[in-house]
């Protein structure tokens, strides 16, 4: 079958769900790992389960796999009720964080061994074969064992060996956990070229939330068994709905403050009108968290008309090469503290230095309120 069959098929099937996930729970003895999951998986896309050990992301893709029964609920792939269907029968290619390469089988025997299974005539294996290799970049590594490639090039064939049977669902389990930072960099970049030439619907485990960002269409953010947000690496960082997925994905700053009805909120000495609030329930007095990115600041050009201007005391400055980060305090705030990013002109430019002083304007519009925490769990 031809490299772009996938894609044709994800076309084909328009708008109709690749994979549907109706009210799955697992309950193992001492615990719930599941609690009523419900998810849509559109044809074609990256999705991203992302969360922290122990959320339930690793226990979802392993049912979905036909590797975990789940303890109730319904799984559909392209219309078809595939709940209980043992692993060998569902279509999916899936690879693992510790590559599962045979290492005594070459290269190209390990990339056909779902090929030979399947009764598929010898000179069609050799064709396919040698367009995997081609397609991760491993053209010439037929011949080698495991042994000889690099930990990213072994994961390089079990991609290959993924998609050898044009599974209409490629499963990754943290596929690049084992690798090192350089090579996870690059590999992720790679497989994400390689997911949009082929088209295939991909579903992708991760407790790494730069992964996540870089290559997902939308994310799946999960704690403690259950959803927590389905959205766009964007809509997941600039728009998180509960207060652990404003913690959990990029850093953040929590600020105390009181809410004073109408999406006005203080904090310290200073008032914010938060428009883009979307919890309307908040009463004068009450006690909120204030949710706010170390970028979302304004440190040029201001003048006293700037709204939502303070000066702040630079206590400590964190070097990272292109990037800082410089932690402030400032009377205005109560002395609670914030850690904000600058770049490496801004740092020359504005002269941040630890013992420095700072203006900075907050960006109202671009913070998110919360009922703090404690609040949150009663």
């Amino acid at each position: 079958m031809d490299m772009t069959a996938t894609k044709h098929i994800a076309e084909e099937l328009g708008t109709k769900p690749a994979l549907e996930i109706n009210g799955v729970y697992k309950n193992f003895e001492t615990f719930s790992a599941l609690r009523d999951i419900h998810l849509s998986v559109r044809p074609g896309e990256m999705l991203c389960f992302l969360g922290p050990s122990g959320c339930g992301k690793t226990t979802l893709l392993r049912i979905i796999a036909g590797l975990e029964t789940q303890s109730e609920g319904q799984l559909l792939q392209n219309g078809k009720d595939i709940s209980w269907l043992p692993a060998d029968k569902r279509d999916y290619g899936i690879v693992f964080q510790s590559y599962a390469l045979f290492p005594n089988l070459t290269i190209a025997e390990n990339v056909a061994y779902g090929l030979v299974n399947g009764k598929v005539r010898k000179a069609q294996i050799k064709e396919r074969v040698a367009e995997l290799l081609k397609l991760v970049g491993l053209p010439t590594s037929g011949e080698k064992y495991p042994s000889q490639l690099s930990g990213g090039q072994q994961q390089r064939v079990a991609l290959a060996r993924a998609l050898a049977t044009n599974p209409g669902l490629l499963l990754l389990d943290e596929p690049l956990s084992a690798l090192d930072a350089l090579e996870r960099i690059r590999l992720r970049g790679e497989i994400r070229r390689l997911q949009k030439q082929v088209g295939i619907t991909t579903i992708m485990v991760t407790h790494d939330q730069e992964e996540a960002l870089s290559m997902a269409d939308r994310i799946v953010v999960m704690n403690h068994g259950v959803i927590e947000q389905v959205g766009t690496p964007l809509d997941i960082y600039e728009r998180p709905a509960s207060p652990f997925v404003a913690d959990f994905v990029g850093k953040v700053n929590v600020l105390k403050g009181q809410s004073l009805g109408g999406n006005r909120f203080r904090v310290g000495e200073i008032e914010l009108q938060c428009d883009t609030c979307t919890d309307d329930s908040f009463v004068p007095g009450q006690n909120v968290s204030l949710y706010l990115r170390p970028e979302d600041r304004v440190a040029e050009r201001l003048d006293h008309d700037t709204p939502y201007r303070l000066n702040a005391l630079i206590t400590k400055v964190e070097f990272l090469g292109g990037l800082c980060i410089a932690e402030v305090t400032s009377e205005a705030l109560h002395g609670q503290n914030l850690g904000l990013h600058f770049t490496l002109n801004q740092l020359h430019d504005l002269n941040i230095r630890e013992g420095n002083r700072i203006d900075i304007a907050l960006r109202a519009h671009r913070i998110r309120v919360f009922a703090p925490r404690a609040e949150v769990a009663a």
